[in-house]
């Protein structure tokens, strides 16, 4: 581009400034003819470098600039606000806000007793200890969160996962004391590796599991939990611990005669009924949220008093009988920090802890989109890990955010994570107060709830998107949820990591690259499959690398540069068009380059010498030119041959031919 030349005429000092305006009209002059030259950026020393590296790294978003020019005390303050956000926003705390989250709170405290009591089960966990992790983590969370509308809990993915794979290890009816006790070692492992990626900036990990990857990976765990909940639906005593769905149906179908019971599928059918219909009104109607998230408490209290009036626990419909009263007793020392379970807690708990960490961050910057606020990621999974650490102390299992409530807690309309405090009061109260009221609850009526619940995480809709945009995102979000359905869930999320990786490394490995045609009337050159007007010019071979050029995929690009210029050659031969005399490398996109990716320049140009053509660069990067002119490779093609633009490098080597085009 033009640079913009003053005449000099608003100076006071008027020969001065007449002959700095002739200088830079000859120098515009100048590079308007021979055309703008690549920049060499000032080389830096080993430490700017390593450093500039670290903060792109790690801190991209700048942490400390709020610190610059700050006395002690206000940088003090700055930091306990980092780490207790709470310190911020309550200094602007309302009345008005209060009554918001006042009812926000109570709304979902209201669906969130139930569904604990009901995960609490599917993580073959005492329904109380499903209680317990709506109390002690969601005043961690409002103390530490930036989130003003994820609601926290148990959530279903998450207690299936821990239900799978802390049975693998001990079985929870035979000893159920030991089970505990590895659960709450899972918890504490979860916590600390959620913490310890936020406190080291680590975040980025978890982007390995792509968007495809989940959608699949959660709809593949709703039909599991689905199907899980058939047991206390149909009211089966003798069900596998297996969770593909080819050993459920075997053992649902093998007690079809003698296993089912109908008073137990009659109160299943009809309140699954009802939780779908008021999921249905409330989603077709805004201002009616609360009927679907009043609706499983109701569906609990109705179905408890019918089965208490009715005594039909007597004809073989399951209840929960007693749920432990008070609250959270501490088990610090439950956990184990040594034996033989040790390794074992550790291990599940790091993947329950990743799964709880994509779900939580993905519902909060869902949520902070809408209301137009932004969440720190890296001070979320601090607090996700802080508060599942101190959950672990305190007779909880992994909590996170849980999608459903977290939309009912935005749509009543929660202006900050006070209503996680008001929910775990109405849960602390609900500890001390009424559990021996479900005793009668059926087990029917929470496995209605689980299916209604999860029904939510299959999102079709994406899915049919993913298909219509990317074929391979769509491979990757099949083989999570046959993953899922048809081994187990761990199975199912190593599907959906390994293949997010391989598509990265396919990507990685084998970059695309462009053949460029210039635009008619204009000095502008595109991909010819893109736009088919796009003229070659003749004598000229113009190719794009499209991705940075790494040890990984640099013997690709040269083959793949030398594929196009034999394809070409050939399509000369046989229409006896201009020889090729020219190649230029459009170097645009390519961000990097390493020492294997210059080696494979030097050994095309090699190539390309032994064919009479001269090998062009164009407009590389500061990085990459940087580093060819370390590797003395600017010397080998010559200075002469990088330019600007691909225009420059064509006006120069080809321009009769251009000013005919």
């Amino acid at each position: 581009m033009p640079r913009a030349v003053s005449d000099g005429g608003e100076s006071h000092d008027g020969d001065i400034a007449s002959r700095t305006s002739s200088h830079r009209r000859m120098d515009s002059a100048q590079q308007a003819q021979h055309g703008y030259k690549v920049g060499i950026p000032p080389k830096k020393n080993l430490f700017a470098e390593f450093s500039d590296a670290v903060k792109e790294t790690f801190f991209a978003d700048d942490p400390l600039r709020q610190y610059k020019d700050q006395p002690r005390s206000k940088k003090i303050w700055l930091g306990l606000q980092q780490v207790f956000p709470v310190l911020d926003w309550g200094r602007h705390y309302t009345l008005g806000k209060f009554k918001g989250d006042l009812i926000a709170g109570l709304t979902i405290a209201s669906l969130c007793i139930p569904q604990d009591i009901g995960y609490s089960k599917l993580a073959n966990l005492p329904p109380h200890v499903g209680l317990y992790s709506s109390f002690v983590p969601p005043l961690i969370y409002a103390v530490m969160g930036s989130s003003r509308d994820i609601a926290i809990g148990p959530v279903a993915v998450v207690s299936l996962l821990l239900g799978t794979l802390l049975q693998n290890e001990i079985d929870p009816k035979k000893h159920p004391q030991e089970y505990s006790r590895l659960a709450f070692t899972a918890t504490f492992f979860a916590g600390l590796t959620q913490a310890a990626l936020g406190f080291f900036r680590l975040g980025f990990i978890i982007e390995f599991l792509s968007h495809a990857a989940i959608v699949g990976f959660m709809a593949g765990a709703a039909i599991t939990i689905a199907l899980q909940q058939l047991k206390g639906f149909l009211g089966i005593t003798n069900f596998t611990k297996k969770t593909d769905i080819v050993s459920v149906m075997e053992s649902i179908w093998g007690s079809v005669r003698h296993g089912w019971n109908w008073q137990t599928i009659l109160i299943g059918a009809s309140f699954l009924a009802f939780l779908l219909i008021a999921k249905y009104i409330g989603k077709k109607n805004k201002k009616l949220f609360w009927v679907s998230a009043i609706a499983p408490l109701i569906s609990v209290i109705v179905s408890t008093f019918f089965v208490y009036i009715t005594r039909a626990d007597r004809k073989g419909v399951a209840i929960v009988k007693e749920i432990k009263r008070g609250i959270n007793p501490p088990s610090a020392g439950l956990i184990y920090f040594t034996g033989p379970y040790l390794m074992t807690g550790f291990r599940i708990g790091v993947v329950a802890g990743m799964i709880g960490l994509t779900e939580a961050i993905a519902i909060g910057r869902t949520f902070a989109a809408l209301k137009d606020y932004q969440i720190d990621g890296n001070k979320e999974m601090v607090a996700l890990g802080t508060m599942n650490i101190v959950g672990s102390m305190t007779s909880c299992y992994v909590a996170t955010g849980s999608f459903s409530r977290s939309a009912v807690n935005y749509m009543a309309g929660c202006k900050t994570a006070v209503s996680n405090v008001v929910m775990a009061i109405v849960v602390l109260l609900t500890l001390e107060l009424i559990t021996p009221l479900f005793k009668y609850t059926p087990n029917a009526i929470l496995s209605s709830i689980i299916i209604s619940a999860v029904i939510g995480l299959i999102d079709y809709e994406s899915a049919l998107l993913i298909w219509k945009v990317d074929k391979l995102d769509f491979l990757a979000c099949l083989g999570a949820f046959f993953g899922v359905v048809f081994a187990s869930v761990e199975y199912g999320l190593l599907i959906a990591v390994a293949i997010s990786i391989a598509k990265i490394l396919l990507q990685v490995t084998r970059p695309r690259t462009a053949l460029l045609g210039n635009l008619p009337r204009t000095t502008i050159y595109r991909n010819i499959e893109q736009y088919p007007d796009a003229i070659k010019v003749p004598g000229v071979l113009i190719v794009r690398v499209d991705s940075a050029i790494y040890f990984t995929n640099s013997n690709y690009v040269k083959e793949r540069i030398l594929r196009w210029l034999r394809d070409e050659e050939e399509q000369q031969q046989d229409e006896k068009l201009t020889k090729i005399e020219f190649l230029i490398v459009d170097l645009s996109p390519v961000i990097d380059i390493d020492t294997s990716g210059i080696h494979a320049l030097e050994e095309l140009f090699k190539a390309l010498e032994k064919r009479k053509i001269q090998l062009i660069l164009a407009n590389p990067g500061p990085v990459v030119i940087q580093k060819l002119r370390s590797a003395k490779f600017t010397e080998l093609i010559g200075e002469d041959k990088i330019f600007l633009t691909v225009s420059d490098a064509v006006k120069k080597f080809a321009a009769k031919v251009v000013n005919n085009v």
